[in-house]
């Protein structure tokens, strides 16, 4: 069973100059269809990569390429935020919430709320994911206007903007730090061993854990205290205080209208129309960005987490992996492609794909391509899902580089 590496498994390669390689005209991304707009990018040669005892190379190793190197090989449009494109695909996304709720309620039938609640659930994720771009100021260059639009979005499916975007920073400078990170990280031996045999389940199997969002939101993780809606928790600093208490103005106006509903509609109606599509949300949450960091596509490959000198923030970074959600990826703005974003989450969601594109060669075998979705619906994704709940429960307490373990006995 894989535990840790030795620090001198994973010592930093020496630097070599990057050979660069022209590229007249790259092939399109056959998931995107995307052909990036780059005219050179630096790759490095393969004797420059860490190799382990097999001649396998050490993906846990640091990189013979630095954060800069990536940032050179994107094209400078990737960068550029466009107010009115962005504005645009929230309008697409609010029109078909309301004309799926207006939908459904005018045919009311049986047969066909399931089907809403499934498209509505969907379309609550895609509208979590504008407000995401938010909170990165990916949205427009105007930040008062990137978090306005923040509230009004996250607070229409009930999260706190500003106390999860706080969170949500802490989760980009720290990713694939097992202490530091704030989102799916991994529970270190000591901690694990104490936690109750609930939340055990709770926070380490299917499908509990896959419902955790409003939960987390309440209490964090295991191992951290606090609440995103606690303005004096340690999650913020001081002069953040009134940014809580903001999102949890919007909050409240959003339970106050979800009320009013109530009684004007009824129980039931609002069960169908929100609460269940509520629901299928924070399962699409929970599911992608759980699959953001852990069931590398490979099964026989442990995604590596860091401690002490050998974290930074590119190695970090290096452990997310890019998803093919199927018909989805666009619904939700190609939030699976993911690892460009965990690096640059300046970079708005409607250039993701060419930048991922424009990296790849840069990466090298550091990037995981990920696995073609059989059909419109992702059903490949259910095997590493699964995989990793029954196989990743705990992180030994020590060593700068440590993989996932198994407990054999968890659910004995």
């Amino acid at each position: 069973m894989l535990m840790m590496k030795q620090q001198a498994m994973v010592a930093p390669v020496a630097r070599r100059p990057l050979a660069v390689l022209a590229v007249a005209k790259p092939n399109a991304n056959k998931r995107t269809g995307v052909v990036p707009k780059v005219a050179a990018v630096a790759e490095p040669s393969l004797d420059m990569y860490k190799r382990n005892p097999d001649g396998t190379i050490d993906l846990s190793a640091a990189p013979p390429f630095t954060l800069q190197d990536l940032r050179n090989a994107i094209p400078a449009h990737c960068w550029e935020k466009n107010t009115m494109k962005s504005f645009g695909y929230l309008a697409v996304d609010v029109a078909v919430v309301f004309g799926l709720a207006a939908a459904a309620y005018t045919v009311n039938q049986p047969w066909l709320w399931p089907l809403y609640w499934v498209a509505q659930g969907t379309m609550f994720w895609a509208l979590f994911v504008v407000g995401h771009d938010c909170g990165h100021q990916s949205f427009s260059n105007n930040k008062t206007l990137n978090d306005f639009v923040g509230n009004i979005t996250h607070s229409s499916i009930l999260v706190p903007y500003h106390g999860w975007r706080i969170s949500h920073r802490t989760h980009h400078a720290n990713h694939g730090h097992v202490e530091n990170d704030e989102s799916w990280h991994p529970v270190p031996k000591s901690i694990y061993d104490k936690m109750e045999p609930l939340s055990r389940v709770g926070r380490l199997s299917l499908p509990w854990s896959m419902f955790a969002f409003p939960f987390y939101l309440w209490s964090r993780s295991p191992g951290k205290t606090g609440s995103h809606y606690d303005p004096s928790s340690d999650l913020f600093v001081p002069a953040e205080k009134p940014l809580v208490i903001t999102s949890n103005t919007f909050m409240i106006g959003m339970i106050g209208i979800l009320a009013a509903a109530t009684v004007a509609l009824g129980p039931l109606a609002m069960l169908n129309l929100y609460v269940l599509p509520y629901w299928l949300f924070v399962l699409w949450l929970d599911v992608v960005t759980y699959l953001h960091h852990h069931g590398a596509s490979d099964p026989k490959e442990k995604m590596p987490w860091y401690r002490g000198e050998e974290w930074s923030y590119l190695r970090g970074g290096l452990t997310c992996l890019d998803r093919d959600y199927g018909i989805f990826n666009k619904i939700h703005h190609d939030i699976g492609t993911h690892v460009v974003h965990h690096l640059f989450p300046q970079i708005p969601h409607y250039s993701i794909c060419e930048a991922t594109e424009a990296i790849k060669p840069v990466m090298g075998p550091y990037y995981r391509e990920p696995t073609k979705s059989p059909g419109p619906i992702p059903t490949h994704l259910i095997e590493p899902l699964v995989r990793s709940f029954r196989d990743d429960h705990y992180v030994a307490d020590s060593g700068d580089v440590v993989f996932y373990q198994r407990d054999p006995n968890f659910g004995k």
